[in-house]
C-alpha cells in the first residue's frame, strides 16, 4: 500500500516558512506583492484567484486583484501589465489562465517583465531553466520536485516519466527531472508501448488530462506517482488522471487529487513571488 503524499501539509508548511521570511524582509522595509490579472469570469479561475488571495494572506504577502470584463481588449491588458512593470510595490504579475480567445496569450506572456514573471512562462525564464541557471521555476513542476524531496524519494539515477508534454507542465517538469540527475522520458498522444514504458518507471509524474488513464497494471511496484491531472465528475467532485483505487496498492507513494499536487503549486507561487521581491531589492536573504 503506498504512502499517501500529503500536499496539503507540505504546503502549509512551506507557507508558514514565507511568513517567517517576509516578517525579516518587512522590518528591512520590503513588502513582497503579487498582481493578479483574471479577464472574464471563468468559474473554476475565480475559485483559483481566492486560493491564491488566501495563500498570500498566510503567506506576508500583499495581493492586489485586477478583475476585467471578458470585452477587456488586448492593448489594454498590454497596458495594465506596463504598468505593474513599473510598480515598485508588485514583486510579481500573474495573468490568470485562459484568457478570451482575441487575446494572445504569448503576447500577455511577453509583456510581463521576466524580474516579475512568477510563473516562469517568459522566454528568457524558459530559456535559463534549460540552461539550469533559473531564478524562478514554473510552480506545479517546482511543486512536484518540492514533495519528492520532502518525502525522501530519491531522483538522481532513476529512471522517470513523464506523460504529457505541455509547456506549463510535461517540458520544465522533464528539465527538472534532469537537472537532478534522473534518466528521463517524455510521452504523449502519439507514444507507442505506453504500458510498458510507464511499467519501467522509478517516479512517474502523470499530466496528461484523461481521466483515471492510469491504472495499477501500468505502474512498476514501488514507485513514486506523481497526479497532475485536474478533472471533474458530472458532481463536480475532482479526480486525476491516475486510477487512485488501483494504483495505491501497486505505488510506493502516491499523491491524491485533491489535495497533492495542487497545493503545492499555490505554495510554489508565493515563493517565487518572495524571491522576486527579494532580486528586485538585491537583498540575498535565503
Amino acid at each position: 500500500m503506498a504512502k499517501i503524499i500529503d500536499g496539503k501539509a507540505a504546503a502549509a508548511r512551506i507557507r508558514a516558512e514565507l511568513a517567517a521570511e517576509t516578517a525579516l524582509l518587512k522590518e528591512r522595509g520590503v513588502i513582497p506583492g503579487l498582481a493578479v490579472i483574471l479577464v472574464g469570469d471563468d468559474p473554476a479561475s475565480w475559485v483559483y484567484v481566492n486560493h491564491k488571495k488566501l495563500a498570500c494572506a498566510e503567506s506576508g504577502i500583499y495581493s492586489e486583484e485586477f478583475l476585467l470584463p471578458a470585452d477587456t481588449s488586448e492593448d489594454e491588458l498590454l497596458a495594465l501589465i506596463a504598468s505593474l512593470n513599473n510598480r515598485s510595490d508588485i514583486s510579481g504579475i500573474l495573468p490568470q489562465s485562459p484568457l478570451p480567445p482575441h487575446i494572445d496569450m504569448n503576447a500577455v506572456i511577453q509583456a510581463v517583465s521576466p524580474a516579475k514573471d512568477v510563473d516562469a512562462f517568459h522566454p528568457v525564464n524558459v530559456g535559463r531553466i534549460m540552461r539550469g541557471d533559473y531564478a524562478f521555476l514554473p510552480c506545479t513542476p517546482a511543486g512536484v520536485m518540492a514533495l519528492l524531496r520532502a518525502e525522501g524519494v530519491e531522483v538522481a539515477g532513476k529512471n522517470c516519466v513523464v506523460i504529457g508534454r505541455s509547456d506549463i507542465v510535461g517540458k520544465p517538469m522533464a528539465m527538472l527531472m534532469l537537472h537532478a540527475d534522473a534518466t528521463v522520458t517524455i510521452c504523449h498522444s502519439k507514444t507507442k508501448n505506453l504500458k510498458e514504458i510507464c511499467r519501467g518507471a522509478d517516479i512517474l509524474v502523470v499530466a496528461m488530462r484523461r481521466p483515471r488513464f492510469i491504472t495499477g497494471d501500468m505502474i512498476k511496484p514501488g514507485a513514486a506517482v506523481i497526479d497532475v491531472g485536474i478533472n471533474r465528475d458530472q458532481n463536480d467532485k475532482l479526480y486525476g488522471d491516475v486510477d487512485f483505487k488501483s494504483a495505491e496498492p501497486v505505488a510506493g507513494y502516491i499523491t491524491p487529487v485533491p489535495g497533492g499536487v495542487g497545493p503545492m503549486t499555490i505554495a510554489m507561487l508565493m515563493k517565487n513571488t518572495v524571491t522576486a521581491a527579494k532580486m528586485q531589492n538585491a537583498l540575498l536573504m535565503n
